[in-house]
């Protein structure tokens, strides 16, 4: 226990190692849900299920290890929702890219994170960007998720005439999927901690006493990696039509790792006066080594998890708590069966909650300003309706730097934001990618 004390510094914290233990286990309930969300999602990419379950509950466990031990923040990682679906629908099954150069193209994304956080840009660049678009792309992958959930439910079909129409709300999946979202909702209203994974067990329980889905084990041995493991594609994600793509992983996981890290140390009271995060270089090189082990193993973007706040509020104000995090990860790596048959209708009410989590940033728009709102808009409706988070970008990117032109308001625009406007139109001039 001395050791313990002494490298994470608990008593000059203000914690113990009891604390830090509830403090992991609050954290861990709260993302459990990945390891039965994540594998549902890359199946539909054709990558193996049980493969993707090990490689989740991996990546997790290493990304997060190194956050304890090297930045010693509470901070828990584990493969992001909606870079996941992003992956799955967007890349592999809309632009009919295989999961393996899907898989390079997170690598690669990975390696320019790192640069960045080695090289004192990664503030600049997230300064760069506008505030309107930063909340825009949060609400967009909000809404991404959200048509996801809905379909994977039946709730939302397709439709010859009006491209989508509401599905059979008569059908024992769609029932039970609203069920899991009401449930869910009640449960964290009531502040529960853990709603996302028990209305996910709940209604995957439901669906197997009534039959809807086959039941099954819970425990066994975890199942083979080797159908994932170092299977990533870096030549082949090496193409200049994939640039859009790359950058859309890079910049979505640089603003969403930003938020997570200034949200939950602010919450934990770790921000010096002035509003600085110390070691923040060894957080942000923490974060950007999970993508790069989480695609060599066999999954999406790795990433900071917001859910850390729980642990937090629990009293988690050291590495110990991500170190406990990792070892329930590690623990988890032998519930395979019970994550195989989580089905479709059951996560999607998880997908459908996560969305309604990240299009809070809308009311953070200036409803006053048209150049503001309008390419904010623009961008966050465009990710949805096209399937694609790096269009709805380029779009926003786009019309905010035309609007701020048009209206005479250049001293608004930054010379990044410029250049990769110039960059976005370029491509849909030429049809690059």
């Amino acid at each position: 226990m001395t050791a313990l004390e002494d490298f994470f510094k608990l008593r000059e914290n203000g914690t113990t190692v009891r604390t830090e233990v509830i403090a992991g286990g609050t954290t861990f309930l709260t993302m459990a849900y990945i390891i039965f969300v994540n594998p549902a999602i890359l199946s539909n990419a054709g990558m193996d299920r049980g493969a993707v379950f090990v490689a989740t509950c991996l990546a997790a466990a290493l990304s997060t290890t190194i956050m304890a031990l090297y930045a010693r923040y509470p901070i828990a990682l584990a493969p992001g929702m909606g870079l996941n679906a992003f992956f799955a629908f967007a890349l592999v099954k809309g632009m009919g890219l295989s999961w393996q150069v899907a898989l390079g193209a997170v690598f690669i994304s990975g390696v320019i994170n790192v640069i960045l956080s080695l090289l004192p840009v990664r503030e600049w660049i997230f300064d760069a960007i506008p505030r309107s678009l930063k909340m825009a792309i949060s609400a967009g992958i909000g809404f991404f998720l959200a048509i996801i959930a809905l379909e994977n439910a039946g709730i939302v079909v397709d439709h010859p005439a009006t491209l989508v129409t509401l599905g059979s709300m008569t059908k024992p999946a769609a029932v039970l999927a609203a069920f899991g979202f009401v449930l869910m909702l009640g449960l964290e209203a009531r502040g529960i901690t853990g709603s996302i994974i028990i209305s996910i067990l709940v209604t995957t329980a439901l669906g197997v006493i009534l039959g809807v889905s086959p039941g099954g084990g819970v425990f066994s041995l975890p199942p083979s990696l080797g159908p994932t493991f170092l299977q990533l594609d870096i030549m082949g994600a090496l193409n200049v039509g994939l640039f859009t793509i790359i950058f859309a992983l890079v910049f979505v996981d640089l603003f969403d790792t930003a938020g997570t890290l200034v949200g939950v140390s602010h919450r934990a009271g770790l921000l010096t006066p002035e509003g600085k995060l110390p070691r923040l270089k060894q957080a942000l090189l923490a974060d950007s080594s999970a993508t790069m082990i989480g695609a060599l193993l066999g999954t999406s973007n790795t990433t900071s998890y917001i859910e850390s706040a729980a642990g937090v509020k629990a009293g988690g104000r050291t590495g110990l708590t991500a170190l406990v995090v990792a070892v329930l990860f590690l623990a988890a790596l032998f519930l395979s069966p019970l994550a195989g048959m989580v089905p479709a209708y059951a996560t999607a009410p998880a997908l459908l909650f996560v969305a309604c989590i990240m299009a809070k940033g809308i009311t953070e728009l200036d409803w006053e300003d048209v150049t503001e709102y309008a390419p904010a808009v623009l961008c966050m409706v465009t990710m949805p309706l096209t399937f694609s988070i790096a269009h709805g970008i380029a779009f926003g990117f786009i019309a905010y730097a035309v609007a701020k032109l048009l209206s005479g308001r250049t001293n608004e625009l930054s010379w990044p934001m410029i250049v990769l406007a110039l960059v976005f139109l370029g491509k849909y001039a030429f049809g690059v990618g």
